[in-house]
């Protein structure tokens, strides 16, 4: 049975789809058999990897009401073992059309089950919002993993992701686990970065990955190739980070001890960086 880890964050910017494509890539590198699919109305993991939407006949959207179509909306990649399930700009009508539906929340994974056998790891990229699309995410998950931008508000900006996060576990979808947080953007010569850091790793620490991703100019070009950092420059310092976080992704599994009232920890007033 497939690892399906949800790659969420409500907040923009904070290198959700970046992490989901090279976490993809890594993976794949890795000999696992990866399909990563595109959640996001802004396709912009479709276009990170090259593939121009208006040449698709099938994709997540046409698959999302009629699951038997999935397998050919599933498109094989350059890089051997890894697949994606495209997005389109459609997606953005999937929350006005599934408000009033029944079992709203479980079109995804209704979407993937006829698929999830073929791989070892489906890999979804959530919308930078908390709305029908992330929800379905988080309910066709196992798995939740959560870049955080080493920024001032940054634990902040997951208080909501968090609430919905255990709503989701306790009513919905109770298979869902924790994977872990991993920080994006991480500049060691930023004093505030460190300080992000220690907050982040007293709020989670049983659930704080090791690797940090560096804010890196080879990772921001390489979408701009339709490349993901591991096939555009495998020796930078971005690549040698998504290989190493996923090694820990492939060793960690979400059934980790989760602290009772891990979440309300995060959310209480002392759990917040401060400026000095």
């Amino acid at each position: 049975m497939a690892r399906i880890i949800a790659i969420a964050n409500q907040k923009g910017g904070v290198g959700k789809t970046t992490t989901a494509i090279n976490l993809a890539a890594s993976l794949a590198i890795m000999e696992k058999k990866v399909l990563w699919v595109d959640c996001d109305p802004q396709a912009n993991s479709t276009s990170g990897l090259g593939v121009a939407q208006e040449t698709l006949r099938e994709n997540l959207y046409t698959a999302f009401y009629e699951p038997d179509k999935t397998r050919t909306a599933i498109i094989a990649t350059n890089a051997p073992y890894l697949y994606l399930l495209p997005a389109s700009t459609d997606l953005v009508a999937v929350e006005l059309e599934l408000v009033d539906k029944m079992a709203r929340e479980y079109y995804l994974s209704d979407c993937l089950k006829p698929v999830e056998s073929d791989y070892e790891y489906i890999v979804l990229d959530c919308p930078p919002s908390l709305g029908l699309i992330s929800l379905n995410a988080l309910c066709a998950a196992r798995e939740l993993l959560i870049p955080l931008q080493c920024e001032f508000f940054a634990l902040e900006g997951i208080v909501k992701l968090l609430q919905t996060y255990e709503q989701v576990k306790r009513r919905l979808n109770p298979q869902l686990g924790l994977l872990g947080v991993v920080l994006t953007m991480y500049d060691m010569r930023n004093k505030l970065t460190h300080e992000v850091q220690s907050e982040v790793r007293r709020c989670f620490p049983d659930h704080l990955f090791e690797t940090v991703i560096p804010r890196n100019v080879r990772l921001s070009e390489a979408p701009s190739h339709g490349k993901s950092i591991i096939h555009y420059d495998i020796k930078s310092k971005g690549a040698e980070a998504y290989l190493n976080l996923a090694k820990e992704v492939v060793l960690r599994r979400s059934g980790r001890k989760e602290a009772p009232g891990m979440e309300q920890s995060v959310m209480s007033e002392s759990c917040q960086v401060c400026p000095q």
